[in-house]
């Protein structure tokens, strides 16, 4: 994927993942913050793709 596929990807990932956290379940807020550091991870991954002209 492209640096911009990805930093799209992790925003909607910290998004859902911010959703969930508002959850009154437990295992849905666990989830959520799984999800947006997930989001967090694919966001940095874009921009390192960017910095490096998606050659990796």
């Amino acid at each position: 994927m492209g640096e911009f596929t990805d930093k799209v990807k992790g925003t909607a990932k910290e998004i859902i993942g911010e959703a969930k956290q508002h959850s009154s379940n437990p295992e849905t807020r666990a989830e959520g913050k799984a999800q947006k550091l997930e989001g967090k991870a694919d966001k940095v991954k874009g921009s390192i793709k960017g910095a490096l002209g998606d050659k990796i």
